[in-house]
């Protein structure tokens, strides 16, 4: 059972120039919180935590692609919690309000040339060479931005789904974002806004004022409502997907947790299982843990700064 995203291609949007991500990707450290020095006692006991792995189950979040230009929800000072007033769409209200559909698909719109031009950083090719040497039993992304994927990734399971997938919620329709892109640059030949600031999910802040005229893009098999494939706020994460990770946390020897605070419950229940079957567990991230009194190993550090220094063998 591969769970990955599917074909990836970027489009520039008319109101986004190719200067502006090339100077939003210059930018990409005022994402990352403050964070401790790395020790080389860190990195040499975390090479041998990596090292005597032989079925390696590693889970990431937010963290690991902060160093890659986009913004987290919940690190202290630079979160989109503590930096806006704003929060993330409501799986219901996105549902039962076409208002709701109309400002995310406006603000989705504008931010997606941004967003699906962000490349892999340092942790998430460390993490394919680690699947290449045969030491990753499943990778387990809590992230919605395919950078696994770009890296090169293939044992791999979006446990909140992609981005860069789009369905219908009344039949069986779906569609790569790049290509309902252009749908909507079609619907929507003389709207304009403009934004260079990146929200955790791909989208971007506008006012009310902005979002109107906006049309909202449509399934064109039934012409019912289109949803991007990740799991919202509020909605859950299909059974299915859950028993599938449970059954890798089974056969893995090691559980390795890389730029997450597991503070959701979605990816927390994991480590816990871990925990409960004797599991070694180390996590790499700044700042504090859920699973901190679950760990056989915490590193507070940014990831590429270790992760760097790991030898593979």
């Amino acid at each position: 059972m591969v769970q990955q995203t599917g074909r990836i291609v970027t489009i520039k949007a008319c109101q986004l120039s190719l200067s502006v991500i090339r100077s939003y990707a210059t930018t990409t450290e005022r994402f990352v919180p403050k964070y401790k020095n790395v020790t080389s006692s860190d990195v040499q006991i975390l090479s041998e935590f990596i090292d005597k792995g032989r079925n390696i189950l590693v889970m990431t979040g937010a963290g690991i692609s902060t160093e890659s230009g986009i913004p987290d929800y919940r690190s202290q000072g630079v979160g989109l919690y503590a930096t806006s007033k704003s929060r993330p769409v409501i799986y219901q209200d996105f549902v039962k309000s076409e208002k709701v559909r109309q400002r995310y698909w406006a603000r989705n719109f504008i931010g997606w040339p941004m967003f699906s031009s962000v490349q892999p950083n340092i942790s998430h090719k460390f993490l394919k060479k680690l699947e290449d040497l045969g030491k990753v039993c499943w990778l387990v992304t809590q992230n919605v931005d395919a950078l696994h994927y770009k890296a090169g990734s293939t044992k791999l399971t979006e446990l909140h789904g992609s981005t860069h997938r789009v369905a219908c919620m009344r039949c069986d329709y779906k569609v790569p974002r790049s290509e309902l892109q252009v749908m909507i640059e079609t619907l929507n030949p003389t709207w304009r806004a403009f934004s260079n600031e990146l929200a955790p999910d791909g989208d971007i802040q506008l006012s009310q004022e902005e979002i109107e005229g906006f049309q909202t893009p449509l399934c064109p098999k039934c012409s019912g409502p289109l949803k991007p494939e990740i799991i919202f706020f509020g909605d859950n994460v299909p059974k299915s997907t859950v028993n599938f990770v449970f059954e890798k946390v089974q056969e893995c020897d090691k559980v390795l947790v890389i730029g997450s605070s597991l503070e959701v419950y979605s990816g927390y229940r994991f480590a816990l299982r871990a925990s409960e079957m004797k599991k070694p567990i180390s996590l790499l991230n700044i700042g504090p843990n859920r699973a901190d009194k679950l760990a056989d190993l915490k590193i507070d550090a940014k990831c590429s700064d270790v992760l760097k220094q790991v030898t593979l063998s």
